[in-house]
């Protein structure tokens, strides 16, 4: 896959993940998209003022395995 960073996100449709804390002004929220174009491109935005702007790109393979990895390290159960 070529450089996701260099690929335009115009018209790419953000679903809200929320994990906590909804109650102040610093809502645990990030943006998550599929990148326009592309088969298993993702941007990640945060969504706190603060942070505004910022994004990390992800293939999907990427983040599967950060998944498993933060749910594995945690605990968790799906």
């Amino acid at each position: 896959m070529s450089n996701l960073y260099e690929l335009a996100i115009d018209g790419a449709v953000f679903a809200r993940q929320c994990g906590g804390n909804l109650d102040s002004e610093s809502e645990t929220c990030v943006d998550l998209a599929a990148i326009p174009g592309t088969a298993d491109g993702y941007v990640l935005r945060d969504t706190k003022s603060e942070g505004a702007g910022r994004e990390l790109r992800f293939e999907a393979a990427e983040l599967d395995a950060f998944a498993r990895s933060w749910v594995t390290s945690r605990g968790l159960a799906l």
